[in-house]
């Protein structure tokens, strides 16, 4: 009888301790579930620029630009960039809210940008060993 008792209060603790964990971790805070995330919000022509309104969140410490480039949809595989932006690792505010950036992106030598254009807009992350995450690309006309 006394083995009976002492497992029933095993198993009891057991499942104490299982539903406090699952207690902590749904009371865990959201930022770690979005960290490192991009959204375009908006993309307007600024002649000659291309502005590219962003919303993102970083994990801190991380060593990273945020780059905004601009294609012309439809042209193969591989489209050539026709504009480009970035933002600077310092410039970034890495925590755990999400923050709200402007990418300015200058159109590539020899390419212009006018209204009415449709274009291809891409950001991402860029770190300093050349890898690119958090990729977000949607479609705008100018």
């Amino acid at each position: 009888m006394k083995s009976t008792r002492t497992r029933r209060r095993l198993a009891g603790a057991a499942a104490t301790a299982l539903m406090v964990g699952a207690g902590v971790l749904a009371a865990a805070p959201m930022a770690a579930a979005k960290a490192n995330q991009l959204t375009i919000d908006k993309v307007v022509l600024h002649q000659p620029d291309v502005q590219v309104k962003v919303t993102y969140s970083c994990d801190p410490g991380l060593d990273h630009e945020l780059v905004a480039n601009a294609s012309v949809p439809g042209k193969g595989a591989d489209p050539e960039v026709i504009a480009a932006g970035t933002i600077k690792k310092d410039k970034l505010v890495c925590d755990a809210d999400t923050h709200v950036a402007q990418v300015t992106m200058r159109p590539a030598s020899g390419s212009s940008l006018v209204k009415g254009e449709k274009i291809k807009v891409t950001v991402f992350y860029f770190d300093n060993d050349g890898f690119s995450y958090a990729r977000e690309t949607a479609a705008a006309v100018l």
